[in-house]
């Protein structure tokens, strides 16, 4: 079978079209944007409510955003609502009786494409990056003839589903402990079980931050981590700077974290939690928080799923001082007002929440797994190699 290798140049939209949806105060519109892509579906919405022109797209159309960091969503616009569908500048539309949208929209995707849309990206108004559509145009994708794209289409379709099912049961797994610790100690804004309340400064033998100058980075060595590594209930240790041994004994001497201690993200995106679970030494600069628990009032993992509940989120959104960005510093964490629960009782959920986390493991490993094969599928699919 052969397979065409046609530039996006003949498949792009270039003259869609435009429309002021406030010229229309009272017509319900169908919007695509990347806030609508992240929350699965296309926003209806008067075009009182709507600020700037948008371009006109119709069924089937594929759209790819060209803003960093929106890169690697794709969507394809559905059957017609009943209402004029309008996209944001944000997208990239493409259409063509040429090519079947589920297999457009798995290419735009691909490792392959985003390696190549990526050389295409400049600066444009300072930090916010682009992809230039003239210069994606020229990307060269594999068109196979429209029963095969229709087949590696279902094919990855899918994959990508099960790839979902994984991420939600995750998701879900995640919330199940929410609930438990709901309902193990109330929620601690109206704190019926009438346990202590104490600022968390009192329940921690220390509260800092990293580094406040700027540490000596290097190319490898100890990990030194900031608050993009911070995630809600986990530390991520890809993409950190590093720093050497001899910074790494000075700046430990301020803030040295260790298993069991807990992590907040304060500045820039604020109260991001975790415990840290591992033994493998790093470093910290300004932008996470170091707390240091005291073992005889509180454990890590308690603490850590009350400082994810929307009441101690509010404190420290409340607390963050904002100039150019937002930061909470050291006192106002201190002061955040916690629950005290027996220890006994933090002990019982420590031991729910360890259940959990080793269920959690397995859905990782499975999640890798599904990933690996769905990208191997993929690679095939694009390069010619997947056999009926």
């Amino acid at each position: 079978m052969t397979t065409e290798m046609v530039e996006l140049d003949e498949l792009m939209v270039r003259r869609n079209g435009s429309v002021n949806p406030a010229k229309f105060v009272d017509e319900e519109f169908e919007l695509h944007s990347i806030p609508a892509f992240d929350a699965g579906r296309p926003d209806f919405v008067n075009g009182s409510q709507i600020g700037s022109s948008k371009q006109v797209v119709q069924p089937n159309d594929v759209m790819i955003s060209k803003i960093i960091p929106h890169i690697r969503r794709a969507s394809v616009v559905g059957a017609s609502s009943g209402r004029r569908q309008i996209a944001s500048g944000e997208w990239i539309v493409f259409r063509s009786e040429r090519v079947f949208p589920n297999y457009l929209r798995q290419v735009l995707v691909s490792d392959d494409f985003n390696a190549k849309f990526m050389n295409t990206v400049a600066g444009v108004g300072g930090s916010l990056l682009r992809a230039r559509p003239a210069e994606v145009a020229k990307i060269k994708i594999p068109l196979p003839p429209l029963p095969e794209q229709r087949r590696i289409a279902a094919i990855l379709d899918k994959a990508d589903a099960l790839r979902a099912k994984r991420r939600e049961a995750i998701a879900k797994l995640d919330q199940l402990l929410q609930s438990v610790f709901l309902e193990m100690f109330g929620d601690p804004v109206t704190n019926p079980n009438k346990f202590i309340v104490k600022p968390l400064g009192d329940v921690a033998t220390q509260v800092t931050d990293g580094a406040h100058h700027t540490p000596e980075r290097t190319t490898h060595g100890i990990p030194l981590l900031s608050a993009r590594n911070v995630l809600m209930g986990s530390l991520k240790f890809t993409n950190t700077d590093f720093v050497g041994q001899e910074e790494y004994e000075r700046l430990r001497k301020r803030c040295e974290p260790k298993k069991g201690d807990i992590l907040i993200s304060c500045s820039g995106s604020i109260g991001r939690v975790s415990v840290v679970r591992t033994d493998l030494p790093f470093v910290l600069v300004r932008s996470a928080a170091l707390v240091k628990l005291d073992p005889a009032l509180v454990t890590p993992t308690f603490m850590e799923h009350q400082l994810r509940t929307p009441y101690l989120q509010g404190q420290m959104l409340m607390s963050a001082k904002s100039s150019s960005q937002a930061n909470l510093f050291q006192a106002p964490i201190r002061a955040l007002r916690v629950l005290v629960p027996p220890i006994a009782l933090q002990n019982q959920f420590e031991k729910v929440a360890n259940n959990v986390a080793k269920r959690h493991a397995e859905l990782l490993e499975a999640e890798k797994l599904t990933d690996s094969l769905f990208f191997s599928i993929q690679g095939q699919a694009f390069s010619g190699k997947l056999f009926p």
